[in-house]
Parts: C-alpha cells; structure tokens; sequence
C-alpha cells in the first residue's frame, strides 16, 4: 500500500519488511539511489528504503572530487553492522562535490538520507541520461514487491 503525506510531497510505502518513504520530487535507481537535478548537476544518495535493508551504517568511502564516473559505475561503498554495500552513480560525468560530513557522521545517511545524508553530486555529461532514471511512482512499485 501507498500513503501520500500531500504537505510533504512524501509518500510512505509498504515494503514486505517495514515502511519506507520516498520523495516525489527525486528520480531513482533499480539499484535503490535518489537523484536530485539541480542546474546540471546531479545530487546522488541512498533511499530510505536503501538505508533501512542496510540497518545501522557505520562508515563510508566516498568518491573522489574531480573524478570522473559512468552511469552504473560503483563509485562510494557504505559499511553497516549488517554487510557491506556498493553505491552506483546513476549518471556519467565528473564528481564535483561530496559530503565530507559523513565519513565523521555515517549515521547521517540513516537520520536523514534525502537531506543531509546526500553522498556525491555529479556535473552531468548527458542531461538526457535522467530520462531513464525511474519517477516515484514506478520507485513505489519496485520497492513493494
């Protein structure tokens, strides 16, 4: 099932495990990251459905500034008490900022993973490549099965 919280622009879905929200402002992956386009720019992090199947994240390795990333390349790992995870960029170009922030506060991307959890934002190559990231509602549909 689907909630909609209409003052939020948040819904909350009802996963096999738990309830999970999602954005519905945000693009995702099949490999359960948001993005944010922002001025050409990608802002990437994990969901809220992402950080709740990893549980309690205890450290990450980000990606370096000024690299430069493909679309479904694993750029930045994150360590939980439970395992160990890959996070995939979801577009081709150049990192130009990560979140420095979390290698002292991991536990941002569980607090607050669409806020100030975010991971790495990415200079676009191809702007056309977000038109095959999924909206909220096809996100909605993959994360209840």
């Amino acid at each position: 099932m689907i909630h909609r919280c209409p003052w939020m622009g948040r819904y909350e879905v009802e996963t096999k495990d738990f309830v999970a929200v999602i954005v519905e402002e945000l693009l995702y992956t099949e490999t359960d990251e948001w993005v944010r386009v922002e001025d050409g720019r990608a802002r990437v992090g994990i969901t809220d459905y992402a950080q709740k199947m990893l549980k309690d994240i205890v450290g990450v390795e980000l990606p370096e500034k000024g690299s430069s990333v493909s679309r479904g390349e694993a750029v930045a790992i994150l360590e939980s008490v439970k395992t160990v995870a890959e996070v995939y960029s979801p577009v081709t170009g150049t990192v130009v900022d990560v979140n420095e922030r979390l290698l002292e506060e991991p536990e941002l991307l569980n607090k607050d993973p669409y806020g100030e959890g975010w991971i790495f934002v990415v200079e676009l190559k191809d702007p056309g490549e977000v038109k095959e990231l999924m909206s909220h509602e096809r996100y909605a549909e993959k994360i209840r099965k």
